[in-house]
């Protein structure tokens, strides 16, 4: 019979493989970036590669020993997340030809860090028991992880409008509801709050993107139809998706 701790690590674990895969999902669309030496169209990425990198620090944090003991898989996959987004940054500043633009992301990823560590030095001095340290860190986990799941539904007034799911990309989509519901499954286990809302939502809210996509399969446009076409970009919303 296996135990609760022993479920807990095995789905953790498949957790942290479908979350890997998620961060890995923007790499075809950065391949192309250096294959043609420039960011072209795909500006916007810079600033939510920005958000994805707060969203893996701050789960880190939640899931260190004096935050949230026994939380190492959160850490884990957290990290290798944060490595990733900064590869992606800076593949994009080094072919980004606007100073500009590079001094905003050095400047964005800066204010990033230092609040992320005044968050840290308060839950440290402020609070005296784990279970003060990770309500406290845990809600701020839960509003940027919900941002983070919730930013593909954007898309949808545009998907509704044409009538074409061709701007939603539909394996994004199923990978961030089956990783909602691999980590809602984890934090069942053995019961974690903070966890379970943002992810339980990130469910949700994949699987209301694929409901969307199944409605307006059918009258999408087929290749050589004219639609109007947006920039080619892959986004890493899901990330974390712990």
């Amino acid at each position: 019979m296996v135990n609760a701790e022993t479920a807990r690590n095995i789905v953790g674990i498949i957790g942290n493989v479908m979350s890997f895969g998620l961060y890995l999902s923007p790499s075809p669309t950065f391949w192309q970036i250096i294959k043609r030496k420039s960011v072209e169209e795909l500006q916007p990425f810079a600033y939510i590669a920005i958000a994805t990198c707060m969203n893996c620090m701050f789960w880190m944090l939640y899931g260190l020993p004096f935050v949230h003991p026994k939380s190492t898989l959160v850490i884990t996959i957290n990290a290798i997340g944060l490595v990733m987004e900064f590869i992606y940054l800076s593949i994009f500043c080094y072919y980004d030809h606007q100073n500009q633009r590079r001094k905003k992301v050095a400047i964005g990823l800066s204010g990033e860090v230092v609040f992320v560590l005044i968050i840290a030095v308060i839950t440290m001095v402020a609070f005296h028991t784990h279970e003060s340290r990770s309500f406290f860190v845990g809600i701020i986990c839960d509003v940027f992880n919900i941002i983070m799941y919730a930013s593909p539904l954007t898309i949808v007034k545009r998907v509704i409008r044409t009538k074409s799911v061709e701007y939603m990309p539909f394996y994004l989509s199923l990978a961030g509801f089956a990783n909602g519901c691999i980590w809602a499954a984890y934090a069942l286990i053995k019961l974690d709050y903070f966890i379970l809302i943002s992810n339980g939502l990130g469910a949700l809210f994949g699987l209301l993107q694929l409901i969307i996509y199944g409605v307006y399969y059918r009258s999408t446009p087929r290749r050589g139809q004219d639609i109007e076409r947006p920039p080619e970009v892959q986004l890493s919303t899901d990330t974390l998706n712990t």
